[in-house]
């Protein structure tokens, strides 16, 4: 494995790279955005055919990096298997339930429960209303 692949590895969520591909990172302002899109391999059996494909992105924030606020938008696929209507897609948990939070970080909030870490306070700091997220 490259040096790169194992820097990103410690920075990334655990797994991540099992499941998705780098593919976009800007800084914009106060935020740090970056790309993940779901790697082209349906979860089926060899005998069925896909015949459609389609993408839906979702964005959650994760730990702060170098003073900005950390967006990473999973570009999730979707497949449609021949004679089907639904789509079809892998079951990867990203977000803690009811948040917009990647789950390590959302764990680590909670844990901190409302004392005053200066991570904490950092995010909440940097972390928008309600209204004006994503």
């Amino acid at each position: 494995m490259e040096i790169q692949q194992k820097a990103l590895e410690l920075i990334f969520p655990k797994g991540v790279f099992e499941w998705f591909n780098l593919t976009d990172a800007t800084i914009d302002g106060e935020d740090i955005k970056i790309t993940l899109e779901e790697k082209d391999n349906p979860p089926i059996a060899e005998n069925q055919k896909i015949t459609a494909r389609k993408f839906h992105d979702i964005t959650i924030t994760d730990f702060p990096i170098r003073g900005r606020r950390s967006l990473l938008t999973f570009r999730r696929r979707y497949w449609r298997i021949e004679g089907q209507s639904k789509y079809l897609k892998r079951n990867i948990p990203l977000a803690f339930p009811g948040t917009q939070l990647e789950k390590e970080f959302a764990d680590f909030l909670k844990e901190d429960g409302g004392r005053g870490t200066i991570l904490a306070g950092f995010y909440r700091k940097v972390s928008k209303d309600p209204s004006e997220r994503i």
